[in-house]
């Protein structure tokens, strides 16, 4: 029985009690508030509904307080002291960040590295995103019930398989990361007209398909993560010179990724190659329970004051949640016209450089976050 979740939540809603088959019921009895029985024949339940009969009540597994301790740490990354400071600046405000670099810099394992760091999912963040997986059919986990779900495609995927639709339409990769991650690796590779269904959802935290039978809405509010190479041999601006691209190649290839799409992204920032001796090093950075905590304790300082992470701030509450300063405010105009920034990269920043004093634990942000923010935004495409 796929979908049984939005079934139990609707009856829940409806103040109505469920019934399902006995597979179904350690996933149904994940809503805590619903009076979900089990049954093996539709004879137990003509003998349930008759009351000559009793039906068992359906058990959810034990559900894990925290994350798997078996999830990448970031501990094993070496060097890339700026590439880890974006991750956890992602990390604490749900942002979107895209890494390039050459090929082995550490791009893939730094994302991979990110669910460890991400605040465990709310009860009904874990909801929602539970009735997505069982729309699409799949199982849910009860061992990973609290953690972030971590998508990552491979860049031959079609348009439907990203978004979602089919004939009977099913949600796509940006629904099933829901409330968590969606990996892109070699973003150039994927075809740009499935690059460009990104943008809507990436705005609206939902997407649309209509068919001629029928429609269908889906929640997608998922944190993009992009990795890409600087060039199409991978090498570009390597101090080993191996890059024989032309500028005019060069172009081409990061103009695969269109500028509205790349807009979106907050964070923007160069992984170079790890030297030798930061290779060797046998303590490594901090491990992912420590960032783990601070970007806990910033999103709790955000959530506290509007409700959501700072990368779902509205205009009007970016007015209000990041005001300046004279000197902030002179620092930021000067970036707008030295950067071209457009009005939704202004915001934007704001919401980064909101979320940089919220790491920092204090209520106001002041030029040096400012500062900080805005040199994420210095990667242009093409």
């Amino acid at each position: 029985m796929n979908g049984v979740l939005p079934a139990v939540l609707h009856a829940t809603r409806i103040g109505r009690r469920v019934i399902v088959p006995r597979g179904n019921g350690a996933e149904a009895a994940l809503v805590a508030s619903a009076d979900v029985r089990v049954a093996d024949s539709l004879l137990e339940v003509c003998a349930y509904l008759a009351d000559r009969a009793d039906l068992p009540r359906a058990q959810a597994g034990a559900i894990p307080a925290i994350a798997p301790a078996e999830q990448p740490d970031l501990a094993d990354v070496r060097g890339q002291l700026q590439a880890r400071r974006a991750l956890e600046i992602a990390a604490a405000g749900s942002h979107n960040l895209l890494f390039v670099g050459i090929p082995g810099a550490g791009k893939t394992m730094l994302a991979s590295r990110l669910p460890g760091i991400l605040p465990p999912l709310e009860e009904h963040e874990a909801l929602e995103l539970a009735a997505i997986r069982s729309i699409a059919g799949q199982r849910n986990d009860v061992s990973s019930w609290k953690v972030r779900a971590y998508r990552h495609p491979h860049h031959t995927a079609s348009a439907i398989a990203l978004v979602g639709g089919g004939s009977i339409p099913r949600p796509g990769e940006i629904s099933l990361a829901h409330h968590g991650v969606l990996f892109l690796d070699e973003l150039p590779e994927f075809d740009r007209r499935v690059l460009e269904t990104l943008r809507e959802p990436l705005e609206s935290g939902r997407i649309s398909i209509s068919r001629a039978a029928r429609q269908a809405e889906f929640p997608a509010r998922f944190q993009l993560i992009g990795a890409m190479n600087p060039c199409p041999c991978g090498y570009a601006g390597d101090p080993g010179g191996r890059c024989r691209c032309t500028p005019d190649a060069i172009a081409r290839y990061r103009a695969r990724i269109s500028g509205p799409l790349l807009d979106r992204i907050d964070l923007k920032l160069d992984v170079p190659r790890v030297n030798p001796a930061e290779l060797r090093d046998a303590e490594g950075g901090e491990c992912s329970a420590t960032v783990r905590a601070r970007v806990i304790a910033a999103r709790a300082r955000q959530v506290q004051r509007a409700g959501k992470p700072n990368a779902w701030l509205g205009n009007r509450e970016v007015e209000r949640d990041c005001a300046l300063d004279a000197g902030a405010k002179k620092l930021l105009d000067r970036a707008v016209e030295r950067l071209a920034l457009s009005a939704r990269a202004y915001h934007r920043t704001l919401r980064v450089a909101r979320t940089i004093a919220d790491l920092a634990q204090v209520p106001r942000i002041d030029a040096g976050h400012l500062s900080e923010a805005i040199q994420y935004r210095r990667f242009e495409a093409g």
